[in-house]
C-alpha cells in the first residue's frame, strides 16, 4: 500500500504477506489475525461519529486524537475520509530497566520550613501495574492510597469512554484488602511498576502523601506487551481523572521505543506535547537505556565520498529491523552487502514494498516519503528469516552519493530489550539515543547516574542538542535503587525507569508548594521543568553545560 496519510511502517505491514507478518513481531504489532483488524492511532478534525460502526471501534482521546480498531479491508477507505488527517501503526514499548533519596537532594525539602510531602497532588503511573497490597501503598489502617487503578489487561468493566480492561475504584480495592485470602484484583507480574511507583510516591518514597492513580498498560492477549495505543489511552485517562478530582498531577512514564525520526513529530510525541498543555500537569519520561547499546549510528555524506556502515547480526536473531532517516533533499543510492559478499541494490526510491532474498534471509523494504508532520525521509528495512533465523555476521549499508544538500543521516535498530546484545553497529554513536516518547519537547526527560559514586550511567539515553531542544532535562539516581517489589518484598533495580520517579515525585512536591500551599498558582508544566533545571547541581566530571548526557545542569535538586 502507498498512502501518504498512513505512516511507513503501516504501509509496509499492509503490503506484507500473512507469512511475512507472522515472522516479524514489529510488522505484526497492532494486528489481530483472528478478527483481521488493526489497532491504529489517528489524528483527526471535526467529528468521528460517522465512522463508528461494527467494523470500526472508536476510542476518542482529547485534542482530536483517537484509537481505532478497524477491519484491515477498510484501512484504505478510512484514509480517504476527509476528517482523518493521519494514521499511525502502534509500536511496542519496553521498560527502561537497567542511594536514591539523599543523592537526589529530596530530603531537605521534606523538613521544616517546607514540609513538602505531595499532599493535595496526584502521582500517576503508566506502567506494568502495581502490587496494591504492598505496605508502600497503604495507610496505617490498611486501606489503599490508590484512588483508581485501570488494569488494561483484565477484561471486564473499562472506564467510561474506553473499550479496554477494567477500572477499580478505591472502594473496590479496600474491599479486596479487607479479605486477605482473596485472589488479587490486579497483579504486577514483572514488578516494574511497583518499584517505580514506590520511588515516586510510596510511603517511603518522594511524594509519600500524594494520591495515586495507576494504569497497568497492555492487552489481554497472550503476548501482553504494551503498545503506544495503550499508553496514549492511559495518559488520556489520568489527565481526565485529575480534572475530575480538580487536583494537580505528576505523570510518570518509564517506557520507550527506538522507532521514529526522534524529532518529536510522531503522533505519540505530538499527543503528549498537547497533553502537557492540559490542566495542571507535569509529565516525566525516562530517557531510555540505549546510550551504550550500540543500536544507533549516524554520519554526514558529501558529494564525493562513498560511506559504509557495518553492523553485526548475532546468531539466532529471529527478526530485525533497520531504520535509515535522511533529509529528503539528499539523493544517494543505498546498497546492502550480505556477510557472504552478495550485494543487494541499489534500492529503488519508490513504493510499493521491495523484496529481496539472499541465502536464508528475506528483506522487506519500504522507501517512504516525508509526512505532513516531518521533513525527514525514512527507508525501513525488515530482515525476515527464510526458516528460523536471519543470516548472522557482518553486514554493510553502502551509501553512494548522487546529489547532497545536507548529507546527514541516522540509523537505528530496535530497542536493546528486543534484540540480542551482540547485534550492534560497529561504529555506533551514543548521541541521539533517547527513546521515544522522551523526545517529546515538553516532557521532563530524565537520564540516570550512580548516586553512590556520582558517576554518569553510560547506559542512559542521550540527546543531540539540535534545534534548540536540550535533552535530557536532567539526571537522577538510577543504579542499584532499592525499591518495592511484589509480595511485600524489596529489591535493587537499575535503569532510567528508576531514575524517572525521583523527578516525578519532585515535580509533585513543587506543585504542592506552588499550587496547594499557595506560593505560586502557575507552578506546573514548563515552569516545573524550569525550576528543576535551575535547582540542579553539576555532576562531577562535566565542565560544559548544557550537554547531551546530563542536560542543562546535571543532578536533580528539589530545594
Amino acid at each position: 500500500m502507498n498512502d501518504q496519510k498512513i505512516d511507513n511502517q503501516l504501509n509496509l505491514a499492509l503490503d506484507a504477506t500473512r507469512q511475512e507478518r507472522e515472522k516479524s513481531p514489529t510488522l505484526e504489532t497492532g494486528y489481530d489475525p483472528e478478527e483481521r483488524t488493526w489497532e491504529v492511532i489517528v489524528k483527526y478534525s471535526g467529528s468521528l461519529e460517522s465512522i463508528a460502526s461494527e467494523a470500526v471501534q472508536v476510542t476518542e482521546l482529547m485534542n482530536e486524537y483517537a484509537i481505532l480498531i478497524v477491519k484491515e479491508s477498510l484501512i484504505g477507505q478510512l484514509a480517504a475520509i476527509p476528517e482523518i488527517e493521519y494514521i499511525e501503526k502502534p509500536v511496542r514499548l519496553y521498560f527502561a530497566r537497567a542511594v536514591g533519596m539523599s543523592a537526589s537532594c529530596i530530603t531537605p525539602v521534606r523538613r521544616p520550613p517546607f514540609n513538602l510531602t505531595g499532599r493535595g497532588v496526584l502521582v500517576a503511573m503508566l506502567d506494568s501495574g502495581v502490587d496494591y497490597r504492598h505496605p508502600e501503598f497503604r495507610y496505617p489502617d490498611g486501606t489503599t492510597r490508590i484512588l483508581n487503578l485501570w488494569d488494561q489487561t483484565v477484561q471486564g468493566q473499562p472506564p467510561v469512554g474506553y473499550h479496554l480492561g477494567t477500572e477499580f475504584t478505591k472502594e473496590q480495592l479496600d474491599e479486596a484488602l479487607s479479605e486477605p485470602g482473596r485472589a488479587p484484583l490486579s497483579m504486577d507480574v514483572s514488578g516494574h511498576g511497583t518499584g517505580v511507583l514506590a520511588i515516586a510516591a510510596g510511603n517511603n518514597g518522594v511524594a509519600y502523601e500524594s494520591g495515586l492513580l495507576v494504569v497497568k498498560l497492555g492487552t489481554p492477549k497472550p503476548d501482553g506487551f504494551p503498545r503506544t495505543t495503550e499508553l496514549m489511552q492511559g495518559l488520556d485517562y489520568v489527565l481526565k481523572k485529575a480534572l475530575e478530582y480538580r487536583m494537580p498531577v505528576a505523570v510518570n512514564i518509564s517506557f520507550g521505543n527506538t522507532y521514529g525520526s526522534h524529532t518529536g513529530t510522531s503522533l505519540l510525541e505530538t499527543y503528549i506535547d498537547d497533553m502537557s498543555n492540559l490542566w495542571k500537569s507535569s509529565i516525566c519520561v525516562g530517557s531510555g537505556n540505549e546510550g551504550a547499546a550500540a543500536g544507533h549510528t549516524a554520519g554526514r555524506l558529501t558529494n564525493t565520498q562513498i560511506q559504509n556502515t557495518e553492523f553485526v547480526i548475532a546468531s539466532y536473531e529471529s527478526s530485525l529491523s533497520l531504520q535509515i532517516w535522511k533529509n529528503y533533499a539528499d539523493s544517494f543510492q543505498i546498497y546492502l552487502v550480505h556477510p557472504g559478499g552478495t550485494i543487494i541494490g541499489p534500492l529503488y526510491e519508490r513504493p510499493p514494498a521491495q523484496r529481496y532474498r539472499v541465502q536464508n534471509t528475506d528483506l522487506l523494504i519500504y522507501y517512504g516519503e516525508p509526512g505532513p508532520y516531518s521533513v525527514d525521509q525514512e527507508i525501513y528495512i525488515e530482515f525476515i528469516p527464510v526458516r528460523d533465523y536471519i543470516d548472522s555476521g557482518v553486514w554493510n549499508v553502502r551509501l553512494v552519493p548522487e546529489r547532497i544538500v545536507d548529507g546527514t543521516y541516522q540509523m537505528w535498530f530496535p530497542s536493546s530489550a528486543a534484540i540480542g546484545s551482540a547485534t550492534r553497529f560497529l561504529r555506533p554513536r551514543e548521541s541521539n539515543t533517547l527513546t521515544i516518547p522522551s523526545t517529546a519537547s515538553k516532557v521532563i526527560t530524565v537520564g540516570a547516574y550512580n548516586g553512590a559514586t556520582g558517576a554518569y550511567a553510560d547506559f542512559s539515553g542521550r540527546g543531540t542538542g539540535e534545534n534548540g531542544l536540550q535533552k535530557p532535562t536532567l539526571v537522577a539516581p538510577g543504579v542499584n535503587i532499592q525499591t518495592a517489589a511484589p509480595d511485600g518484598r524489596y529489591a535493587g533495580q537499575t535503569g532510567t525507569s528508576f531514575a524517572t520517579p525521583f523527578v516525578t515525585g519532585a515535580a509533585a512536591l513543587l506543585m504542592q508548594y506552588g499550587i496547594v500551599d499557595g506560593e505560586d498558582a502557575f507552578l506546573y508544566g514548563e515552569k516545573v521543568k524550569a525550576y528543576l533545571q535551575k535547582g540542579a547541581r553539576a555532576l562531577p566530571g562535566f565542565t560544559e553545560y548544557p550537554n547531551n548526557q546530563v542536560g542543562a545542569d546535571g543532578i536533580i535538586v528539589s530545594s
